[in-house]
């Protein structure tokens, strides 16, 4: 009988993983919010948007001060490894 792998699901209100303790969203997180909004990278990004203000407003509410460079670099700035390039046809 085997084991159905633990979801890498965000642990509120520190933003850390509830399977590996990492920061969330964690490599394995990332890997499956990119399969599961793949072609919908808008809305990948409105969600993990909406995720990192959460993630301001329940790290200020722990009295952490986060640094919103980073926030924005764990939430949204491995967004760019996710795009697909542009075809563009040239005859």
């Amino acid at each position: 009988m085997s084991r159905r792998p633990r979801p890498h699901q965000p642990m509120r209100p520190a933003w850390l993983c509830r399977n590996c303790a990492a920061a969330w969203p964690c490599t394995p997180a990332q890997l499956h919010l990119t399969t599961e909004f793949y072609g919908h990278s808008i809305a990948l990004a409105l969600y993990l948007a909406a995720n990192m203000h959460d993630a301001f407003d329940d790290l200020y509410s722990l009295g952490v001060h986060p640094d919103p460079r980073a926030l924005h670099a764990r939430f949204l700035g491995w967004l760019s490894l996710t795009r697909r390039p542009h075809r563009f046809d040239v005859r």
